[in-house]
């Protein structure tokens, strides 16, 4: 059964979930949806996503948005298909789900904020707020001294395994590193940018990245 995965291919998120569906060896089809035009955010797409936001996949009957739900819920079905993205027992399991939780409640909204300051905001014509560019590369930077600690430990962030943890942070990475300005937020952090060499050098990633 093919996948089918509503979202634009530049958005992050979008992203997240394609690199996750290649590392598991799924089959998908990516349905573009632009919804900066108007007539997508229309009554079908926002019965199934009622937020208007993407991206969206249907997998048979199942319709699932939010994609740190969609790769958990992939990563589990076929947990033995392709790459292992959460563990073989409940310790490393539980490390996966710390970690995913990390990128979520601490790099994600840092890395959006000033992905949107240095990219998104000037396109819309509108001005930047230096203050909180600068508050949102304060914030990034205690992060990654976290994860550098916590990297010069291990080879990936649960452990020696490569994971939905690490999977997770491909997107909004890609664009600090490659697009901004900031990318000494990792290159000059040893560990951090050797994992980040790692993980953006997996063929699935690769695959999305030139999408």
């Amino acid at each position: 059964m093919v996948v089918k995965v509503l979202g634009a291919i530049q958005s992050a998120c979008t992203r997240r979930v394609l690199t996750c569906l290649i590392e598991k060896d799924i089959e998908y089809e990516i349905v573009p949806v632009d919804l900066r035009k108007k007539e997508q955010k229309k009554p079908e797409f926002m019965a199934l996503q009622p937020f208007g936001k993407v991206p969206v996949v249907q997998d048979g009957d199942l319709t699932l948005f939010e994609s740190r739900a969609i790769i958990r819920y992939f990563a589990e079905k076929y947990a033995e298909k392709g790459t292992c993205l959460l563990g073989k027992t409940l310790e490393e399991r539980a490390l996966v789900e710390q970690w995913l939780e990390v990128e979520g409640q601490n790099f994600s909204a840092h890395s959006y904020t000033l992905i949107n300051q240095l990219l998104i905001v000037p396109r819309m014509g509108m001005p930047q707020d230096l203050a909180l560019i600068q508050s949102s590369i304060e914030q990034l930077g205690k992060v990654f001294d976290v994860y550098e600690e916590r990297l010069s430990k291990s080879k990936y962030l649960a452990g020696g395994f490569f994971s939905l943890a690490d999977l997770t942070h491909l997107p909004y990475t890609d664009y600090i590193v490659n697009v901004t300005d900031k990318g000494y937020l990792v290159r000059d952090r040893k560990h951090v940018n050797a994992w980040w060499e790692d993980i953006s050098s997996r063929p699935a990633w690769k695959k999305v990245s030139v999408m």
